[in-house]
């Protein structure tokens, strides 16, 4: 479900250490209460990308998978290479319908779900004025496709007394903000902005087992930043991204902030830091673009 062309601040996430890392991420201590063998994960946008790798590690994990997303062809090979432990449900997630059909379909299957990544999800929209069109289907798929899981899968997790996780996948540009992908960057500033609000939620509810974390991935090469057929040095692959998700999550993180081969933690932290700067210092909007302000950016991203 990944289509478009690619953010500049998002989704800039070897492949033998990457196996290795999710084996470590599994190995001795346990990942999450909820990820075990046995137990049901559903994700969301799982015929490619992060989707799919997420779905592939679950699976590798002992665990049933769920595997949704509106390309029901390609769905349909991934978790028939998968094996008998994953179910294809064809899914388009900004209908509430059909997300409840996905419920339904994976509490038929296997019982009870304990894990819900709402990973689906579309590029493009673009900027303030392009139109209402582009504009709603990114905003249906990003932000109410995340909604519509939340309420209609996570709310009954919740409410079950068992152990559970639900991961929401953001992206650096809901935080940062870089031009020119206005409608992108809205819908995944309110996924952020979602997740937190879920995440204290959740916390509220007595008894209540479940958790929320927020993926946010760097530069990744999935079939929406696709650009040919090799893959940039400068990006990581879907496995890298879920074995660091999976290593993020086993540390008790919230904030999965995803480094690449490009872009360090450092200068991740640098920019989120510079962007809130803005508000609390008065500066233009988006001052790193600015042209009275790119310097001062500059220098403070190198400043030690």
């Amino acid at each position: 479900m990944a289509r478009g062309r690619r953010p500049r601040d998002h989704d800039r996430p070897g492949d033998d250490g990457v196996r290795r890392q999710a084996a470590g991420a599994g190995g001795g201590m346990s990942i999450h209460p909820a990820i075990k063998a046995g137990a049901t994960a559903v994700i969301t946008g799982a015929a490619d990308g992060i989707g799919l790798a997420a779905a592939q590690a679950f699976a590798a994990l002992g665990m049933n998978v769920v595997m949704a997303d509106i390309m029901g062809r390609a769905l349909k090979k991934a978790a028939d290479a998968i094996g008998d432990n994953a179910l294809a449900v064809e899914t388009d997630v900004a209908d509430r319908a059909a997300v409840q059909a996905l419920r339904d379909a994976a509490v038929e299957k296997f019982g009870a779900i304990d894990v819900l990544m709402n990973n689906a999800g579309v590029g493009g929209g673009g900027d303030a004025f392009s139109g209402e069109d582009p504009w709603k289907r990114v905003l249906d798929v990003n932000l109410w496709g995340v909604i519509n899981g939340v309420q209609v899968i996570g709310e009954e997790m919740a409410a079950s007394g068992r152990p559970g996780l639900i991961i929401n996948t953001g992206s650096k540009q809901g935080i940062t903000q870089p031009p020119g992908n206005t409608a992108y960057n809205v819908s995944k500033s309110a996924v952020k902005a979602l997740t937190e609000g879920l995440a204290h939620t959740l916390r509220e509810i007595v008894d209540c087992q479940v958790d929320a974390r927020l993926l946010i991935p760097g530069y990744v090469f999935t079939g929406m930043t696709r650009r040919g057929a090799a893959k940039p040095d400068a990006a990581w692959t879907s496995e890298q991204t879920v074995a660091f998700m999976l290593e993020s999550i086993q540390r008790g993180d919230f904030y999965i902030l995803c480094p690449d081969n490009d872009v360090p933690r450092s200068v991740d932290e640098k920019r989120m830091a510079w962007a809130m700067g803005d508000v609390i210092e008065n500066r233009p909007a988006l001052s790193r673009w600015h042209p009275d302000w790119k310097d001062a950016f500059a220098a403070f991203v190198e400043a030690p």
